[in-house]
């Protein structure tokens, strides 16, 4: 997207990699809801700079009460939502994951999860494997979980949360089988499927890292006609890449196919947290202060 398509339309990921309305929500509570209420009116106004019009604002707010992530409150005689305790936590624990994840060097060792769910109990099989799944864990066989040692503490903790570690058992090891790993390992994870959800990342931010980075070039802030440019674009920013720290498993780069897209979008991603965040915060406390 040119410089002069983001003045005129504002920079949203295209069609195809738009983030879900209730994934934007979720966001807007983590980045501003500061773990109390968002009015309901300023909930509505922040979606609408994000491309969602008030019906579909609404609509997406119904959904997310009737879920449990949204609960109602009032404060002070207005009324809004505050973001579920457990949603909330989730969201903050993601920060290390997403801004300084640990990568594993060759030679560390895989931890191992073995895991055993009767047939009458399927749907928690599903559950167990979506859940390290999510946690960046490849499957070596049917019952058999890997991942590099870093996120063993982490998949411990969301089983037990979920109620699932029953069905689980933990390992640290090594790999003794002579031979080149980098080819197994598009075995274990679907590397090709994540490269290309690099690549569509790529395709809708490394030209507006670009971008910015020339809007900043002086070193001066973003005056502040540009805060709802800034927020348009960091809040969707935000919501796409807080996936990927999940689902890449953050393998040793000697693992992984020439031209592994990760870093250049990682870079992408953090050129624009760096400039966008503050002036896309100033513009939603803005938001707040006008219906507060």
């Amino acid at each position: 997207m040119s410089a002069p398509d983001l003045e005129l339309t504002g920079p949203v990921p295209s069609p195809a990699h738009r983030p879900l309305h209730q994934e934007l929500v979720v966001t807007l509570y983590g980045l501003y809801g500061a773990g109390g209420m968002l009015p309901v009116s300023a909930l509505v106004a922040m979606l609408a700079d994000l491309g969602v019009d008030g019906q579909a604002a609404r609509s997406t707010i119904s959904r997310l009460k009737a879920k449990g992530i949204l609960r109602s409150r009032k404060h002070d005689g207005v009324a809004g939502y505050t973001l579920s305790p457990d949603v909330l936590d989730l969201f903050r624990a993601d920060d290390q994951r997403i801004f300084a994840p640990e990568r594993s060097k060759p030679g560390d060792p895989w931890s191992l999860v073995v895991f055993s769910v009767p047939e009458a109990e399927r749907n928690r099989r599903y559950e167990l494997k979506a859940e390290l799944t999510s946690l960046g864990f490849g499957f070596v066989a049917a019952g058999v979980a890997i991942a590099p040692s870093t996120v063993m503490g982490q998949a411990m903790g969301r089983l037990a949360e979920r109620g699932l570690d029953g069905y689980a058992e933990y390992f640290s090891g090594d790999y003794l089988k002579s031979g080149d790993i980098r080819a197994l390992v598009p075995q274990w994870w679907d590397l090709g499927s994540l490269d290309r959800q690099y690549e569509d990342f790529l395709e809708d931010y490394a030209g507006l890292a670009d971008y910015w980075e020339r809007r900043t070039a002086g070193g001066g802030p973003l005056p502040a006609s540009e805060h709802r440019l800034a927020f348009a674009t960091y809040v969707p920013l935000l919501t796409l890449w807080r996936k990927f720290p999940y689902r890449d498993p953050n393998l040793p780069l000697e693992y992984l196919p020439e031209g592994w897209k990760a870093p250049r979008a990682k870079q992408a991603f953090l050129t624009l947290h760096r400039i966008l965040c503050d002036p896309a915060a100033t513009y939603a406390g803005e938001l707040l202060d006008a219906r507060n």
